[in-house]
């Protein structure tokens, strides 16, 4: 069989159709389609149709991209790792992440790392959603709090946490003197009916009336520093106003720890890349507490 035939298989199937694929690959679709056809050939079925609603994938098709797609992305890896030279630091390294962290922290990192490894190019895009690395063509992808995935490993960074915090201005319920949650003016960046913030310590449960609802957790600080409220924000963004006395910090919040991932998708062939951007990451919250800067 054609191994590379079959790479141009996954690249068109994972893209959905051959003008995709062909923008992806910067090769011809001519080049693509034959190379799919030849596949279809040495094995004997079809694998592509050609429906009113695009291209889609018959059975056999479905079934070999099923059982070939974690190996072949292996193989590709290591393909890539050979050309690169054993060891050597190269490449293009494509990094989806949050866009918070991308925004305060993205920036200096990836200039960081390419002073340290400046045959690399980075390319980091800002996504809150859980992209695909396969399909998209990641690398790595920064995550918190990530769900157990088989087909992606990695390494936890840093830690985070929920905190409340507010003006020195704004007055602190004395703990422990009401036996229901207190209600108190919040800014907020998502809200449900029938929140509550627990404190950590036990002594204080508050019941959140929205004076503000933010779509960005700065905003979220941003509006606490003015007095408008109470917030919930992570520690890594009010870290600093804490220490300089601008935002009083109420507690942390009971069962709302956050940790960060470094995640990618081989486990035994990592491009050398890839396993230097990984220790990169580690390297950067040696005490495993994240801090962002502003």
């Amino acid at each position: 069989m054609d191994l590379n035939a079959l790479v141009d298989f996954h690249l068109v199937a994972t893209h959905g159709g051959f003008g995709r694929a062909s923008r992806a690959s910067r090769r011809s679709k001519a080049t693509l389609s034959r190379r799919v056809a030849d596949l279809e050939e040495q094995l004997g079925v079809r694998l592509i149709e050609r429906g009113g609603k695009g291209l889609e994938l018959t059975q056999a098709g479905e079934l070999l991209l099923g059982r070939t797609e974690g190996p072949m992305h292996e193989v590709v890896e290591a393909l890539a790792a050979a050309r690169e030279g054993s060891g050597r630091i190269s490449g293009r390294l494509r990094i989806a992440a949050p866009i918070l962290f991308s925004q305060l922290a993205m920036g200096r990192l990836a200039a960081g790392f390419q002073a340290l490894h400046p045959e690399v190019t980075l390319e980091v895009v800002a996504e809150d959603r859980l992209v695909d690395l396969v399909e998209e063509r990641f690398d790595v992808a920064i995550r918190p709090n990530p769900r157990p995935d088989t087909a992606l490993v990695g390494r936890c960074f840093a830690r985070d946490r929920l905190v409340v915090v507010a003006a020195p201005s704004v007055p602190m319920p004395p703990p422990g003197e009401a036996p229901q949650p207190v209600p108190v003016p919040a800014i907020v960046h998502t809200f449900r009916e029938g929140d509550t913030w627990a404190l950590d310590d036990g002594r204080l449960t508050l019941a959140p009336r929205p004076v503000l609802q933010l779509s960005s957790l700065l905003m979220v600080r941003d509006a606490a520093l003015a007095g408008a409220g109470v917030a919930r924000v992570p520690q890594s963004i009010a870290w600093r106003q804490i220490a300089s006395g601008e935002l009083v910090r109420w507690g942390g919040l009971a069962g709302h720890e956050v940790a960060l991932w470094v995640l990618h998708t081989s486990r035994r062939l990592a491009s050398p890349k890839v396993k230097a951007f990984v220790d990169f990451m580690a390297a950067q919250y040696e005490d495993g507490v994240l801090t962002l800067p502003g």
